[in-house]
């Protein structure tokens, strides 16, 4: 552990030490001439790689990506009120997310505040609600206590994100500055009481199921919460966006609760007696819309943030307590029982969805190529598109900790998280899924890995339109398309033209040629696939479908 100590240094070389105290390996940013002096010190050391953004939107997204994959706080830099407006997006994503962002923002000179100076922002005002906690540092002898805590902060209770204003000139200003430890986050566990509670209601339940959200991958519990499900024989339901807390293919998985899920799972968790929501916020996606649980259903809400539970639902037992130690707690108490058949129950309806045959489009035969090619260790990314309805019917993933994707449904996530993520893990292959209108959006990071030499694998899923919107335009207001519709782009060309590999794609078979050779290189490529003619606009559901359920 390291030990408190003191250096006089300035206020930018102040950040950079904190920086490495807290272990940062990695840097995303678009430079700007507001925190020079930070850039100043990056320079002048070796242990953090400072990657530079073509957006600063796709600087955000790849910090988030980053933490998904590695738990460790990304680290993001933005110039003032213009590039922390670009950021934003990735700051409400890894708000929504619990993902640990520290994002620094470059500020105007102190005595220019408050005279709306150039790209003046009070960013207090205007980014508290999708950060965990703001600050503004207007005494560099005050950036060791700041910075620091704004790890501790990103990272402890539920983790989010973090902003950092830092003034000009305060980065410019030498003091004599004391360092304190690395951030360590806590691991509360269950009280004897809330045990004692917890086994009492699991055993008087007949119909116990588990939903489980992104606090289980954060407290690394993914073993845990198996060990827990095995020995009491309870289904488990992975929350929206969060279906690799566990092998799809374990005998305790019975599906996603993420938009569309299906009616048979909807069905068995009003059926159950007793609910157990274990690291999840029960969002809207999740809980349906609020409607999926019922008064008679008891509830067990855990969760290491104590305002997380009972937000939505009021629980008859909270307990705060990191989900490892309390998973750990549950899997030891004194019980024998188990719900085997009531397990069986549900373990068969969710066969029976993912043995159904898919549609007969594009879509399918990529993602059962995807399903049947990729290596077990790969790792996806998920960008904001109707595409995706395709990878939740068809793509039981074999390992946890192999997706990411942003629960608010951020576009032009895909690619830039996959940069990342490739970052922490370089040995995994990693595959960005996106639909055209989200890719379009963050293109611009191809070159950025290009020139980092971080290979992606990008997949295209080109329709010529922002396909979930028309999925809604159908829906509700059928045969009306009205600003849905885009324009035929060359995805590959554009890959070639930045230094990656392109290949356009129209067929199946295509797909699967260009996958395999994807997977031979160590460049960045981009599989640009042809879906501009295909009926459907969701899975196992066309255009047609939905107009004639709209008119019916």
């Amino acid at each position: 552990m390291t030990k408190r100590y003191q250096k006089t240094m300035t206020g930018g070389e102040a950040v950079v030490e904190c920086m490495q105290i807290e272990g940062v390996e990695h840097v995303f940013t678009v430079p700007g001439e507001s925190f020079l002096a930070v850039l100043d010190a990056l320079e002048h050391q070796t242990s953090i790689r400072l990657i530079a953004n073509r957006h600063e939107g796709g600087a955000g997204f790849m910090g988030e990506g980053y933490a998904k994959a590695s738990g460790k706080p990304g680290v993001v830099m933005a110039t003032r009120g213009v590039g922390a407006a670009n950021a934003s997006i990735a700051m409400h994503t890894a708000y929504q997310d619990s993902t640990p962002l520290v994002v620094f923002l470059g500020q105007v000179q102190r005595d220019f505040r408050g005279r709306e100076g150039f790209q003046e922002v009070d960013f207090g005002s205007n980014f508290h609600e999708m950060a965990k906690w703001t600050t503004e540092i207007t005494d560099a002898q005050r950036v060791p206590e700041l910075v620091q805590k704004a790890f501790r902060v990103a990272q402890t209770g539920r983790p989010g994100p973090v902003l950092v204003s830092l003034p000009e000139d305060m980065l410019k200003d030498e003091a004599l500055m004391t360092f304190g430890p690395a951030a360590h986050k806590p691991r509360p566990t269950p009280s004897q009481e809330e045990a004692k509670k917890f086994l009492e209601l699991l055993q008087q339940s007949k119909r116990p199921i588990v939903i489980a959200g992104g606090g289980v991958q954060l407290s690394g519990a993914e073993e845990a919460l198996r060990h827990f499900a095995e020995k009491y024989a309870i289904p488990v339901i992975a929350g929206f966006r969060r279906q690799d807390l566990i092998d799809n293919h374990h005998p305790n998985y019975v599906g996603h609760m993420g938009l569309g899920a299906a009616r048979s799972l909807v069905k068995h968790f009003q059926e159950a007696d007793l609910v157990i929501a274990l690291g999840t916020r029960l969002s809207e996606a999740t809980s349906q819309n609020y409607t999926l649980l019922e008064w008679e259903q008891s509830l067990i809400h855990v969760d290491v943030d104590p305002n997380t539970i009972g937000m939505v639902y009021a629980p008859d037992l909270g307990i705060v307590a990191d989900l490892k130690m309390a998973l750990e707690a549950f899997t030891d108490l004194p019980l024998q029982q188990t719900w085997e058949n009531w397990l069986q129950t549900c373990k068969q309806s969710f066969d029976r969805i993912v043995e159904k045959p898919g549609d007969d489009s594009i879509y399918t035969s990529v993602v059962e190529t995807l399903y049947n090619r990729l290596p077990e260790e790969a790792l996806l990314t998920n960008d904001a598109g109707n595409y995706a309805t395709w990878v939740n019917g068809l793509f039981r993933l074999k390992g946890s900790n192999s997706f990411i994707g942003p629960a608010n449904g951020a576009m032009g996530y895909g690619l830039p998280a996959a940069v990342g993520a490739k970052l922490f893990e370089p040995e995994r292959p990693v595959v960005a899924l996106c639909g055209d209108g989200g890719f379009m959006m963050t293109i611009q990071e191809i070159e950025t890995s290009i020139r980092a030499n971080v290979p992606v694998i990008c997949i295209v899923f080109n329709n010529q339109m922002y396909g979930t919107i028309r999925m809604h335009q159908e829906m509700h207001y059928p045969e009306k398309v009205i600003g849905t519709d885009l324009g035929k782009v060359d995805f590959a060309k554009m890959a070639e033209a930045m230094g990656a590999n392109g290949c356009n794609v129209e067929t199946g078979e295509g797909f699967r040629i260009a996958l395999m050779d994807a997977l031979d290189v160590e460049t960045t490529t981009v599989i640009d696939v042809k879906c501009d003619d295909e009926p459907y606009v969701a899975y196992r559901k066309t255009i047609d479908d939905m107009r004639k359920a709209f008119r019916s």
